[in-house]
């Protein structure tokens, strides 16, 4: 979403073709125009297939299934606009549980301390990533996986050890775990429908991702690192600083996926978010997120996990084989990605 005039170390030429262009030409610039018209075409598709798809139950389902990968699209979608990649944020957002989980339990504190240490530990996760990605120059790619392995072993292994099992003791009596599940796990009801309050949680999130791009320096300095770095150095862009804050970014979202995770359920299984890394990026490109960096927004990440949502209940409400699930999120990604690309072809030919 990067249609916006950049300042020093800006967005550059994706947004500067934009000014002073008719709607329509504006309009072909969005980076989430092409998952805007693929989630109307899925709306569509799952509403003439599905009978129960329209109720307004299901809405609230798919809403929920959305949210909980929103979530960490968001900051997955900024950090794929600046041009990097991280691979442990899946099970980064079971760590975050697990911390807070254990602590709590380990040290019959009040189930806050547990939550508060793991933010700690969760941002400093996140920052380790950014300083080694800075430091060794090695890339995204390489640092995040070595973080992913680390981490899916120290969740198996750590928990084993506490708890002798591959999951944590229940916390579900502890002192503070009540307000704790108001905030990350309770239900709002509208009419007859529940929400789920991470759906707030994913939209509060989409606002003001949208506001840093577009209306902060820290925005333009995204956009100018990923579209390229050695440039945006070279005019005062503190590229080392903006990335480790990227990273960050991902972890904070982390802490709150985990943070649901943990007070919807109890306890916590070692294993759970692993794979769950290709979901945010797919997310973040469906929504128009370049590969290659310096393009794309955060509404494009909401729009790309709507689609997700609606995909993976909508072949439950059909009545399908869900084995066929990954094949359409498969076929739906490389569609977005075709779509995007020609969409940006147009934008450019009406410059």
């Amino acid at each position: 979403m990067n249609d916006r005039p950049g300042g020093p170390g800006g967005p550059g030429p994706a947004d500067e073709r934009l000014l002073g262009t008719s709607p329509w030409r504006k309009l072909l610039g969005r980076p989430e125009l092409g998952a805007v018209v693929g989630a109307l075409a899925v709306f569509l598709f799952f509403a003439v297939v599905a009978d129960s798809f329209l109720r307004m139950t299901s809405f609230g389902t798919v809403l929920y299934a959305a949210s909980t990968i929103g979530i960490m699209a968001v900051p997955v979608a900024l950090l794929m606009i600046g041009g990097e990649f991280d691979l442990s944020a899946g099970v980064m957002v079971t760590s975050s549980a697990l911390v807070t989980s254990m602590f709590s339990y380990q040290m019959t504190a009040n189930v806050w301390v547990g939550v508060f240490v793991s933010l700690l530990v969760t941002l400093a996760l996140g920052a380790f990533n950014g300083f080694m990605l800075t430091r060794t120059k090695l890339p995204s790619f390489i640092i995040t996986l070595g973080t992913f392995l680390m981490l899916t072993g120290l969740n198996l292994g750590l928990t084993k050890l506490i708890s002798s099992t591959v999951s944590t003791k229940a916390i579900g009596d502890m002192e503070g775990f009540s307000s704790a599940k108001k905030l990350f796990a309770s239900q709002l009801t509208v009419g007859n429908t529940e929400f789920k309050v991470t759906i707030l949680w994913w939209i509060a999130l989409v606002a003001v991702a949208t506001w840093i791009l577009l209306r902060t320096r820290f925005g333009n300095w995204i956009f100018a690192v990923g579209g390229n770095a050695d440039a945006a150095r070279a005019v005062g862009v503190p590229v080392a600083k903006t990335r480790i804050g990227l990273y960050m970014g991902v972890a904070f979202c982390a802490w709150i996926s985990g943070q649901h995770l943990l007070f919807s359920f109890d306890v916590v299984q070692s294993g759970e978010g692993v794979g769950n890394e290709l979901t945010y990026i797919i997310a973040a490109v469906i929504g128009g997120c370049l590969i290659t960096g310096g393009y794309g927004s955060a509404v494009g990440s909401a729009v790309g996990a709507f689609i997700f949502g609606m995909t993976s209940k909508g072949i439950v409400y059909a009545e399908w084989n869900p084995d066929w699930f990954k094949f359409f999120l498969g076929a739906m990604l490389l569609l977005a990605t075709l779509l995007n690309a020609w969409v940006r072809k147009r934008a450019e030919a009406t410059r």
